[in-house]
């Protein structure tokens, strides 16, 4: 956690809206790492165990999609159901493992089981034979990311003082894209030791890459149940008339209690998920424009290593300059690339546009974040992050059986230009109807 219990105290709850609140920064590179050396210990610790667990899960990703298609013999169009359906669980049990992370009043017990589901499910891949069990696999996979994720992303907020909330969900998108990187890697070598032909992979092959894919997972849920501390919400505690007239209500699993704001934040972040579709659709538009399986692993590295540098700084800008011009950049990025990748032709272009691809989830994912803690209550954190999730997931299932039925149609040019039109859509509407602000006056926690 911090560095005592008490550097993760929550913040004292006031329901008057409050301005952005300066922040001060010292200049250059020396001031953005004095920054980060200033986050509590339970920052390093969950963005740790984040690393470690996507070192496990992308060892796997960036083969699965080839294991799919050329092992299984599944279309683009059976793809795109299976990872939709996956995401589309997880994202649904977000809302209730946030939800309940509020009204039990803890989240370390979330975090670690789903880690530890997660971590025991993806090695059945090394046995699957056929697509039914690998969808069933994917469901375990992502119902373990679907329990943790909202309580995590409550444990950082909690943690942190307001003023340092993007640099702290910079910081961890960092880590995790870092583990992204180390990931693919070891897969590209894995792929070198056990493949007799490294660009056409058997099933084989296949099941010693997956079952040593486990061995990190495992690490993972070691740390987080041993190094990840509980986080303290915030209680109110009356110490003033104002206070004392102010009841805080039940936490309840619904809408009712956020204001129409984050409720316009929550349907135009449906409508960009509509535009992304899961990437195994980058990955087999980079295998028709020429780039061979085993290339894809560094690929998907390189792609990681441009989330990482793009992350460290645009979670401090985001506190800086202000999320929501963050957000929209990044978006406007996103609707760039897929527009990019509905002509790209050759693997250089395609290196090009997986790294610019990169900046967007620097410039968007810790901003978003930390805007849904702007936007609500300190003890509604854990709902609303689980509300963030669940407006992924009403639409990450149509948004890839859209990009499956569009691809199989019309091919992969119309695909990837109607998902640019959708995402540029949402930015402008995100520019027009959200007002970006810090939703509470909240102390800082830490020194």
């Amino acid at each position: 956690m911090g560095k005592a219990d008490t550097d993760d105290a929550a913040d004292p709850l006031d329901a008057q809206i409050a301005p952005p609140l300066p922040v001060s920064v010292p200049g250059g590179m020396s001031g953005l790492w004095r920054r980060y050396r200033r986050l509590p210990r339970n920052v390093f610790a969950i963005s740790l165990v984040s690393l470690l667990n996507d070192v496990s899960s992308e060892i796997v990703y960036p083969l699965l999609p080839f294991f799919l298609s050329n092992t299984l013999g599944v279309s683009p169009r059976v793809l795109g159901s299976i990872e939709g359906t996956a995401e589309s669980v997880s994202s649904l049990l977000k809302l209730f493992a946030g939800h309940f992370s509020d009204r039990f009043g803890k989240r370390k017990i979330f975090v670690v089981f789903g880690y530890a589901l997660s971590s025991f499910a993806r090695p059945l891949l090394a046995f699957a034979t056929n697509w039914h069990q690998v969808l069933g696999i994917r469901l375990s996979d992502r119902v373990g990311k679907g329990i943790r994720t909202a309580p995590r992303d409550a444990m950082i907020a909690d943690t942190v003082a307001i003023e340092e909330r993007g640099l702290a969900f910079g910081f961890h998108r960092a880590m995790d894209h870092a583990g992204a990187v180390v990931g693919p890697l070891i897969g590209y070598v894995l792929v070198l030791l056990f493949a007799v032909n490294p660009n056409a992979l058997t099933a084989k092959d296949f099941t010693s890459i997956f079952l040593l894919a486990s061995i990190p997972a495992l690490a993972a849920v070691l740390v987080v149940a041993f190094f990840v501390r509980e986080s303290h919400q915030p209680k109110r505690t009356p110490n003033s008339v104002a206070d004392t007239a102010i009841t805080t209500p039940p936490v309840r699993l619904s809408l009712r209690g956020f204001d129409g704001n984050f409720k316009i934040f929550l349907v135009i972040i449906a409508l960009f998920t509509l535009s992304n579709s899961s990437d195994f659709f980058l990955l087999l538009r980079a295998r028709d424009a020429g780039v061979s399986v085993l290339s894809t692993s560094l690929l998907w590295a390189a792609l990681h290593a441009s989330k990482v540098l793009s992350s460290i700084f645009g979670g401090d800008l985001s506190d800086r300059l202000g999320r929501k011009r963050l957000i929209i950049s990044g978006w406007i990025l996103y609707a760039a690339v897929y527009a990019g990748f509905a002509f790209v032709s050759n693997p250089v272009s395609v290196w090009m546009l997986f790294l610019i691809y990169g900046v967007y989830f620097g410039l968007a994912e810790g901003a978003e974040k930390a805007l849904v803690a702007d936007l609500v209550k300190p003890e509604q954190r854990g709902t609303a992050y689980g509300l963030y999730n669940l407006a992924f997931g009403i639409t990450v299932l149509p948004a890839s059986l859209l990009m499956g039925a569009l691809w199989d149609w019309r091919g992969p040019r119309t695909a990837f230009l109607v998902s640019a039109a959708l995402g540029t859509t949402a930015a402008l509407l995100l520019l027009m109807l959200v007002k970006a602000r810090r939703a509470l006056i909240e102390s800082p926690t830490n020194p």
